[in-house]
């Protein structure tokens, strides 16, 4: 089963809300090509927070992947989109169900 998994919270600047909904539509490319991580959610919280949810078979999937593509490019946009550091926690995932 897969356990191991990231959540990042994204908080836009004023005025920003539409390119971070582009960015996070550009990330769903870069995770289909991204083999470790089978599933990744892009997510909007409210009307200015947005969130990011990922999950893998194993840690080296989850380290693999806060290497890659994707958490490099929301490093390099985060003071130019953010109004606060993205926040990045790994966390658990105790159940799953998934009927695709």
């Amino acid at each position: 089963m897969i356990q191991f998994a990231l959540f990042a919270r994204l908080e836009a600047k004023p005025g920003k809300e539409a390119e971070v909904e582009k960015f996070l539509q550009a990330g769903l490319d870069m995770a289909r090509d991204e083999h470790t991580t089978p599933i990744w959610f892009a997510l909007r919280l409210s009307p200015t927070t947005f969130g990011i949810f990922d999950a893998f078979h194993d840690e080296e999937g989850r380290q693999a992947h806060l290497q890659g593509p994707i958490a490099q490019a929301l490093m390099a946009k985060a003071d130019e989109l953010f109004s606060v550091p993205p926040s990045i926690e790994a966390i658990q995932v105790l159940g799953l169900k998934n009927e695709l």
